[in-house]
């Protein structure tokens, strides 16, 4: 019998449905130089996780299953490869560690580049660390990094009330922006409250006809669903960006961009510790808030699973994972 040491992580041998998802076994990994091995407390719970799951997301870059989903982690640095100067043992970090490549965030260990984490908020439980990685950073990438948002810009954010959303309205604030979200009209107080300006709901009427002249549109909603994106292009005024997170910007897309003077692009987020100190000063100093809508027990991700693809989260779901 083997002594390898073993932990518990979700895993799935096909592709499918939140059935697939299951609890299981497997060896605990050791850090390589430059890496650390953190345990894990908590695990973000995020789109691309059960898009991938179904076969679609970064399943092309995870390759056949069996794999695990799972990219955001909040937990505690218990060992430190050779060349790591940034982390020590019992450091408290959170982070998004690998993406797009298997990272194995519904799992008990991860290890991972050290510069891929930053030092947990003081003021969060790793339960709302969790919740802030994937979805913090792709929100602060698109603002900061593609469209360049600065005081005075105009931003429309489509799903403002969804985990990326409310940090993207948030962050959007903070830069100085005249902040537009689209939501149901249940969660426009909650938006207002962390600095949207002008509020749509989507349910009651076209959002295309009662906005304009916007400067930056970060839609996390995509042309599979009602072709958002395409009726984003009527809300830019010239000059103006697009940036189509979950779905991309097909050439037709970017075709009817370029011929109304706006641009259109896709995006996918990148790990970025020292983006996350900055995240996390600001979360810190009481600029931005994390919204956890429920956690639940690691054994219960496929659940987790279930509430998310539906689509009405406010914030995140989150997964515990140390017992």
């Amino acid at each position: 019998m083997s002594s390898e040491p073993t932990m518990r992580t979700i895993t799935q041998d096909s592709t499918g449905g939140p059935e697939v998802l299951h609890l299981t076994q497997a060896p605990r990994p050791a850090p390589l130089p430059t890496e650390v091995l953190v345990r894990v407390h908590s695990a973000g719970v995020n789109p691309i996780d059960w898009k991938t799951r179904q076969g679609g997301g970064m399943a092309g870059v995870l390759g056949d299953p069996p794999f695990s989903v799972g990219w955001d982690v909040s937990g505690v640095v218990e060992e430190v490869g050779f060349g790591v100067h940034t982390l020590q043992v019992g450091d408290e970090v959170y982070g998004m560690p690998w993406f797009p490549r298997q990272a194995g965030a519904y799992g008990e260990y991860v290890t991972a580049p050290s510069r891929h984490f930053a030092r947990k908020p003081a003021t969060l439980d790793h339960d709302h660390a969790a919740a802030v990685p994937l979805a913090a950073l792709t929100a602060w990438q698109c603002l900061v990094d593609a469209a360049h948002v600065e005081a005075g810009s105009r931003v429309l954010i489509h799903a403002a009330a969804g985990g990326v959303g409310h940090f993207a309205v948030q962050f959007a604030k903070h830069l100085g922006a005249h902040v537009i979200g689209t939501a149901r009209a249940a969660k426009h107080d909650w938006l207002r409250s962390l600095g949207a300006d002008e509020l749509v709901d989507y349910t009651q009427e076209r959002f295309e006809e009662v906005v304009r002249d916007v400067d930056v549109v970060i839609d996390l909603v995509g042309d599979g669903h009602d072709a958002t994106s395409t009726r984003s292009l009527r809300t830019l005024r010239s000059g103006g960006t697009l940036l189509a997170v979950p779905s991309g910007a097909a050439p037709d897309l970017t075709e009817a961009a370029r011929a109304q003077g706006v641009r259109a692009s896709g995006f996918l987020v990148e790990p970025d510790g020292a983006a996350l100190t900055r995240i996390g000063g600001l979360i810190d100093a009481g600029v931005v808030s994390v919204e956890v809508e429920d956690v639940l027990p690691l054994a219960e991700a496929a659940e987790a699973h279930r509430r998310g693809e539906e689509g009405r989260t406010r914030g995140k779901l989150v997964l515990r994972v140390a017992p």
